[in-house]
């Protein structure tokens, strides 16, 4: 299957480059954690979905939740991180997998990634549009269609996904720091005045477990965290990625974490614990942005009007530079067409890939809008559902794939902990297996109809079936670039503590 070296190190033939790598490696921590950050929209999470959750779940439990929630994925992030720094690829859980499991699950996990964030990246994008043809309307008196503005801001997007990733990376940040101030204000002022009857910790408390569905405040709670996962896609672009992507992990996970377990206590205070659930389900798009208003000030309800969008385009965003570069990492292994795997010049980054992205994101949306879906019941809602269902599978079959990775390795220097290796996979994959046990049983609940679950559902699972096929077909009338699937047919790798350099098909790394 793999093939390791007494390091432990695999790599791929779609793998980073080293000296000879053609990509701009500008990206620090920080700028790794604005993107994974800002792809989980934290206004638009607060002040669209948490709502939602309350409604669904009648619990005022969402805070607890949150955290309960961070912890769960601390624990993924234990073996998560680890192939990180053993497995030298870019292509992320598509990597992971094939790494741990084999070629044909790899490719099928490959495939189903590719298909999950193409659909987040449309859907995120038409509620852009949609929220930016309210805004125009509100404030400006101006009737428009919401795929005029979903173009435009898919015609940014394809800009900055063209260019070097710090651009991108300076745009999510500035946009993420404006939504978290802008949040953390009416955060304080709700503390500052003792919300509306006084500050508790009951929201907090394991007792608060007992109210409503609990299942499904933990299914919400997890949504929030999608996207997170993304650190290692960018590890071509880090400065130091055996480094940088582990520290981004654990930084984006505990950022996230604390900071919604911190507003949405502060919302639950804001508004009363007994309160919440009822709000919520009376006016779930309005309860937040009351709370704004409340607390803060008018003022303070307008810009959040207009930071609902920026939030939701720094989400696509991000989403766009994940697509991109899970193309780039499999074109480099010979299972996408070459082209995808160019290196633009000047930007140093995978444009054509970009470019690739963005048309099939132009086009799926034509074909929505042709179609006279609904950008927010049926886009927004259907392909949210499907993505976060086809994450949910990756990352169960990620902590699998651990297991089944450092079962291969020599642990002669005894570097790799029973913990680490085996404990802590196993945990997030029985804790991961409920969550998706969760989406499936409420999935028609999550993209709003039963038939709507059924065809999002068999899409999902064709998605995975393709890489299925794609890998079998490989295997048996194309022999050689089934090889380089996996590093069965590269070399072995020395660790860099060795002082050796990995060579390639791009050369010297």
């Amino acid at each position: 299957m793999a093939d390791l070296s007494e390091t432990g190190h695999f790599e791929a033939p779609g793998r980073e480059a080293g000296p000879g790598n053609p990509l701009h490696r500008g990206l620090g921590v920080p700028q790794i954690v604005f993107m994974v950050v800002a792809a989980a929209a934290p206004l638009g999470l607060v002040a669209g979905g948490v709502p939602v959750a309350f409604a669904v779940s009648g619990s005022p439990g969402m805070p607890l939740f949150f955290a309960l929630t961070t912890v769960m994925l601390l624990i993924f992030a234990v073996g998560f991180t680890l192939m990180a720094g053993r497995v030298r690829n870019a292509g992320a859980f598509y990597a992971y997998v094939q790494a741990g499991l084999g070629r044909i699950p790899g490719l099928s996990a490959a495939t189903l990634a590719l298909f999950s964030y193409t659909l987040i990246l449309v859907g995120v994008n038409a509620y852009v549009g949609v929220a930016t043809s309210n805004v125009v309307e509100r404030y400006a008196g101006i009737s428009s269609p919401w795929w005029l503005w979903a173009f435009v801001s898919l015609g940014i997007i394809a800009f900055l996904g063209y260019r070097d990733i710090e651009l991108s990376a300076r745009v999510l940040g500035v946009v993420l720091v404006l939504e978290s101030l802008l949040l953390l204000v009416m955060d304080l002022r709700i503390v500052g005045h003792g919300g509306a009857h006084g500050l508790t910790a009951k929201p907090l408390l394991p007792s608060i477990l007992g109210e409503g569905s609990p299942g499904l405040g933990m299914m919400f709670a997890f949504f929030g965290f999608i996207g997170f996962e993304a650190t290692a896609v960018f590890r071509d672009e880090a400065k130091d990625p055996d480094v940088t992507v582990p520290r981004a992990t654990y930084v984006a996970i505990l950022v996230v974490g604390i900071f919604y377990s911190f507003t949405v206590w502060a919302v639950v205070v804001g508004v009363g614990v007994d309160a919440v659930t009822g709000a919520a389900k009376a006016d779930p798009e309005g309860v937040v942005m009351a709370l704004a208003r409340s607390y803060v000030g008018p003022v303070w309800f307008d810009v959040m009007q207009m930071l609902m969008i920026t939030s939701q385009f720094a989400c696509a965003l991000a989403f766009h530079n994940v697509v991109t570069r899970y193309q780039f990492a499999l074109s480099r292994a010979g299972a996408l067409p070459a082209r995808l795997s160019v290196v633009h010049s000047r930007h140093r980054a995978p444009s054509a890939s970009s470019g690739v992205v963005s048309a099939v994101a132009c086009v799926t949306t034509l074909v929505v809008v042709a179609l006279g879906l609904d950008p927010i019941a049926n886009v927004y809602a259907w392909f949210s559902g499907a993505a976060t269902l086809g994450i949910v599978l990756l990352m169960a079959a990620t902590s699998l794939a651990v297991i089944g990775f450092f079962r291969q390795v020599d642990e002669q220097d005894g570097q790799w902990s029973v913990w680490r290796t085996v404990v802590a996979p196993a945990l997030a994959f029985l804790g991961l297996t409920c969550v998706v046990y969760l989406v499936v049983a409420n999935f028609p609940l999550l993209v709003g109809t039963t038939e709507g679950a059924w065809v999002i559902g068999g899409f999902v699972a064709l998605s995975a079936v393709a890489g299925l096929v794609q890998a079998l077909v490989l295997r048996t009338c194309r022999p050689a670039v089934y090889e380089r699937l996996d590093a069965g047919g590269s070399r072995k790798v020395r660790g860099r503590h060795e002082g050796a350099e990995a060579t390639g098909p791009t050369g010297p790394r």
